[in-house]
Order: structure tokens, then sequence, then C-alpha cells
């Protein structure tokens, strides 16, 4: 996987994809992140990036020519056919299936973090980027979602994790997308709550149909819009004759 994030605040991002699981895979060659400074294409000598917004208003934008700069060489650093996506509240919602289409893309993705009122529209005309969202709220900047996008995508490549069933077996990895069942580890009791039995008797076969059920049982009481029409036994209900 190979990533490239044009960000304001490189210093940012260098901590996080030095620590854990990140940290491993780049510095075991699974994971190729380059972290591109903005303001290296900043306008004259203060290295301009911003401006105020036409037609007043609070806030700055950012100028169209540095992001275009800044996107245009990334996009050479990348094979033919690198994914382009700005992090935008009006985007397209990352979601697991995102993630996995990114992490078997070769060609790898350029990832633009928004800062201040927005982004230039112009910049977004002649790229013409693929906008991704992190969810229906505002950050200061798009930092901390690309951290989101850069992990769910990372964990999914081959190897990076210490066990690739790990990942399949995660919250909405499944093949139907629920979520995932509790987990238990050692001691066997915790304050008088006790690993349920299944969990102890060896029993593969009813570890998994135990699994399942939790599974099932915790996407119906939390997320039922995860479910769309499945039955217990991850089938779908027949519709409903009018």
């Amino acid at each position: 996987m190979h990533a490239t994030v044009l960000t304001l605040f490189p210093g940012l991002l260098e901590a996080y994809l030095s620590t854990s699981v990140m940290g491993r895979a780049v510095e075991g060659g699974l994971v190729e992140i380059d972290l591109v400074d903005l303001r290296d294409y900043g306008e004259g000598p203060h290295r301009q990036v911003d401006d105020r917004p036409f037609g007043g208003g609070p806030g700055m934008v950012l100028m169209a020519e540095p992001i275009l700069r800044a996107v245009e060489d990334a996009r050479e650093a990348h094979e033919e056919g690198a994914r382009t996506l700005f992090l935008s509240p009006q985007g397209r919602a990352f979601d697991q299936a995102l993630a996995r289409e990114l992490a078997a893309h070769g060609p790898g993705f350029v990832l633009v973090c928004g800062r201040y009122e927005g982004i230039d529209e112009r910049a977004l005309t002649v790229l013409e980027p693929e906008e991704i969202s992190v969810g229906d709220f505002v950050l200061s900047g798009g930092e901390v979602a690309a951290m989101a996008v850069l992990d769910a995508t990372a964990r999914l490549v081959p190897g990076v994790l210490g066990h690739d069933q790990s990942a399949e077996e995660d919250s909405f990895s499944a093949e139907d997308g629920i979520l995932d069942h509790p987990h238990y580890t050692r001691p066997a009791v915790v304050r008088g709550l006790e690993v349920p039995e299944v969990l102890r008797g060896g029993n593969h076969a009813a570890v998994a149909r135990w699994r399942r059920e939790q599974a099932l049982a915790r996407t119906r009481e939390r997320r039922p819009d995860l479910l769309g029409g499945k039955d217990e036994g991850g089938g779908r209900r027949c519709p409903r004759e009018p």
C-alpha cells in the first residue's frame, strides 16, 4: 500500500505513523506513507497557502494553486491510476468497504487534508478527486480523519496484523458486515463476572455458534440498520406479501 498525505501539519501524523501497528507496517515495508507539507507549495516569501474568501465571511480558504501543484507532484510519485481523495464532510461516507478498496488498489492513493473554511472549489474542479467523509461532524482539519483512513486501510494489507484473521473478524469486516462478538481473556472471573462456559469448553463448533449468535444479537441491539433483513441464521427474510 502506498499513500501520500498532503497536510499543513505533517508533524501531527509523524508520531502516529511511527507507533504500534502503523509503525511496524511502515518499518517493515508493508506500507509506504509519504507526508507532504503543503507549505512547500505556498506562494511568495511567506509560502502563503490560504486567503480570505471572495464574498466575505469568516475564516480563510486554502488557495487552489498550492493544492493543484502538490497533488500533481504526488500523482507523479505514484503508479499510474492512483486515486485522489479529499477529506470533506460533504463526501462519500468512509466505511469498511472503501477501506478494502483502497487496501487492494495497487497504485495507491493521494489523501488531501483540508483546513480552515475549505478548499478553493477550482482545485476540485481541475483535479476531480473523490471526496470522502469519516462522519457527520466537522473537524478542525483533515489530519485526524486521515489517520482513521490510513489505519483502517493499512490493517487490511496482508502481513500488517500479527494474524490476518484478526482483520477478517473485526466489526463490519465479516461477509455480512455485522458487529463483532464479545471478547474475554484471563482470569476466568472478574468481580464476580464469569467468562461464558462455552468459551472454556474446548468445543470449537459450539464457540463459533455462540460467537455468531452474540454478534447478531449485539447488531440487532446496537446497529439494526446493519442487518438489512438478515435473520438469525445470517440469511434474509422473505418480504411480506402486500
